[in-house]
C-alpha cells in the first residue's frame, strides 16, 4: 500500500522519513568517505608542500609544519609567496650567465682610448683612429703592436728576414 500524504500526516513523528535517512548506514558510511578524502587530500597538500619548498630552496621544514598546523590555507599561502623558480633552474640561469658574460670577454675587443667595440683584427680604431694592431711587413696580417715576429709566416718585423726551420 502506497502511503498517502494523510496518512503520513496521521503519525506521530511527521519527520521520521528524514530522521529514518539520517540514521542510515548508508549516510553514515558516505560520510566517512568524504572525511578520508579530505584528509588524504590534507596529507597529500602536506607532503606536496614539504617537497616543493625543498626543491624551490625556501625552509621547507616550516612550511610543512604550517600545512600541518593549518590545513588546506597554510598550502594556499605558500603557493602565493614561494620562491618563483626552482634552485636547479636558478643555478642552470646563473652558469649561462656566466658562460655568456665569459664569451663576451673573450670575443669583445674595446679600444683602449675610446673604449668603443673593435673587432679582434682591427688595425686601427674606427671611432678615434687609434693604431691597434700592425700589419706584418710580409703577409699584411694583422700583429699586436709588441711582437717583433710574426706567428703566421715567421718574418722579423724589424729586419724583415724570414726564419727557417
Amino acid at each position: 500500500m502506497i502511503p498517502t500524504i494523510g496518512a503520513l500526516l496521521l503519525q506521530e513523528d511527521p519527520f521520521q522519513v528524514i530522521t529514518n535517512f539520517l540514521e542510515s548506514p548508508i549516510l553514515r558510511l558516505a560520510g566517512q568517505l568524504v572525511l578520508l578524502v579530505f584528509v588524504v587530500l590534507w596529507v597529500a597538500l602536506v607532503y606536496w608542500t614539504f617537497t616543493d619548498a625543498s626543491r624551490r630552496g625556501a625552509l621547507s621544514v616550516l612550511w610543512g609544519l604550517v600545512a600541518v598546523v593549518f590545513p588546506y590555507v597554510g598550502t594556499l599561502v605558500y603557493l602565493i609567496v614561494r620562491p618563483p623558480e626552482y634552485l636547479d633552474e636558478s643555478r642552470e640561469r646563473e652558469l649561462e650567465l656566466a658562460v655568456l658574460e665569459r664569451e663576451l670577454r673573450n670575443n669583445v675587443h674595446l679600444c683602449p682610448n675610446c673604449r668603443n667595440l673593435v673587432e679582434r683584427d682591427y688595425l686601427i680604431c674606427p671611432s678615434c683612429t687609434w693604431e691597434l694592431k700592425k700589419p706584418c711587413v710580409s703577409c699584411d696580417r694583422p700583429l699586436n703592436m709588441e711582437w717583433g715576429l710574426c706567428p703566421y709566416c715567421g718574418t722579423d718585423q724589424r729586419s724583415g728576414k724570414k726564419l727557417t726551420w
